[in-house]
């Protein structure tokens, strides 16, 4: 699938790594189970480490890893699930992870904005044209009225702020 960072068409370094293959002499993603079974192997290595974490599994059980996590893939898995987004603003707002956050699974072109907004950078799309798509659709709307992590002001705030400097 193609990947989206930054708004830019990339390719994926890392290659993801089943529970019972040999890890690779490359950046890896492996599965929330392999990390929390073989985290001091995983982080010996001299490669980035990635994880795939599910959106069942509760995301402050990455608190021990945020500082040294080069990714952290969450998973849609399927449209009407938003789990993800909740993951995503705790790794970003309360953990203050700094990584690559990327949402992987089932990740649809009209949900793009609003997850760059809720703190993902990179985006497994399903096709070349989503892909193609995903700048114009982070234009969409330049105003917002919901906070969230991605440093836009709200008009509240903006105005508040306006306010204080005359």
């Amino acid at each position: 699938m193609p990947l989206v960072k930054n708004g830019k068409l990339v390719r994926d370094a890392f290659v993801t790594v089943a529970d019972d293959e040999t890890l690779p002499d490359a950046p890896a993603l492996v599965s929330a189970e392999r990390l929390l079974k073989e985290a001091d192997a995983l982080f010996a290595r001299n490669q980035p480490v990635g994880v795939i974490w599910p959106n069942s599994k509760d995301v402050l059980d990455l608190a021990p890893f945020v500082d040294r996590l080069a990714v952290v893939a969450l998973v849609f898995p399927k449209f009407r699930d938003g789990r993800a987004y909740t993951q995503a603003r705790l790794l970003r707002e309360r953990l203050g992870y700094k990584g690559e956050l990327r949402a992987i699974g089932n990740v649809l072109r009209d949900q793009f904005l609003l997850m760059v907004r809720c703190g993902f950078d990179a985006l497994d799309v399903a096709k070349e044209a989503d892909a193609q798509a995903v700048e114009k659709e982070l234009k969409t709307y330049s105003v917002f009225y919901q906070p969230t992590g991605d440093g836009r002001p709200t008009p509240l705030r903006a105005r508040l702020a306006a306010a204080r400097s005359v």
